[in-house]
């Protein structure tokens, strides 16, 4: 390991080590994330003074762990580490693809995956200027997005809707279908992986997060991806008490599927 190298790590080692808690599962996601790229990648983020603290994980996945971060300003925010070993690289190549503002020819691996960090990073500014209420995009560089954090004042996390139901799911589903209407016709934009797992339930509001994926609309699987995203939420939301459709929802966005 040359001197930078050294250097970062150490340097990132000692932010993770500032206020994170020493348990088995901390340990593990720091060894499978933290290779020499992404040390130097927080370093830089770090003395650019985004990042003070690294403290635990939000969650764990097989592409990405989200970590909260702590700033300089003592702010919360998250920091969205992708990981190179372990992400399906044909998945993202599927979605990259037919997208004019992504042409993206190499099958470098890591290059991909920058090309979709800088995805969702455009993906989220394109949903925060249109009026969704997603996390905003602070910064992206190489494998690692720094967005806002959606939790309370004292670093506990939102949990996604399939963890916390809503305590008024009708109320909890219209106020969804409101910021999908913003989504799809607005920021012209399809989720491509809409359900539970990628909605908050922020003080019984929805933010919709994991927008890596999402297509601009005349993408040719735009379509597709719609009818799926629907078809999830109406099958996950009448198992909670909502009476709706398919129909209902197309209307109200106004699509129409055969």
């Amino acid at each position: 390991m040359d001197s930078k190298i050294a250097k970062a790590d150490a340097e990132v080692q000692k932010i993770i080590s500032r206020k994170r808690k020493k348990d088995s599962e901390d340990r593990k996601v720091s060894s499978e994330i933290f290779d020499k790229l992404t040390l130097e990648t927080l370093y830089k983020l770090a003395n650019h003074g985004h990042i003070d603290v690294l403290n635990g994980a939000i969650s764990t996945g097989k592409e990405a762990n989200v970590l909260t971060g702590i700033t300089d300003e003592n702010t919360y925010i998250a920091v969205k580490i992708y990981r190179i070993a372990t992400s399906d690289f044909k998945k993202m190549d599927y979605y990259v693809h037919g997208d004019p503002r992504f042409n993206i020819k190499t099958k470098n691996k890591r290059q991909l995956i920058y090309a979709w960090v800088m995805k969702e990073f455009k993906n989220l500014k394109r949903l925060d200027n249109a009026g969704v209420r997603v996390p905003k995009p602070i910064v992206a560089s190489n494998n690692v997005l720094l967005i806002e954090f959606i939790g309370d004042e004292d670093g506990n996390p939102a949990q996604p809707v399939k963890n916390q139901p809503p305590k008024n799911p009708e109320e909890f589903f219209n106020e969804l279908i409101d910021q999908l209407k913003l989504f799809v016709n607005e920021a012209n934009l399809i989720h491509g992986d809409l359900s539970n797992y990628n909605i908050l339930n922020y003080n019984e509001h929805p933010v919709i997060i994991d927008v890596s994926q999402s297509v601009v609309k005349d993408n040719p699987i735009s379509r597709e991806l719609l009818e799926r995203d629907i078809k999830t939420l109406i099958h996950e939301y009448k198992r909670l008490g909502v009476d709706t459709s398919v129909e209902a929802v197309s209307k109200q966005l106004n699509v129409k599927f055969k």
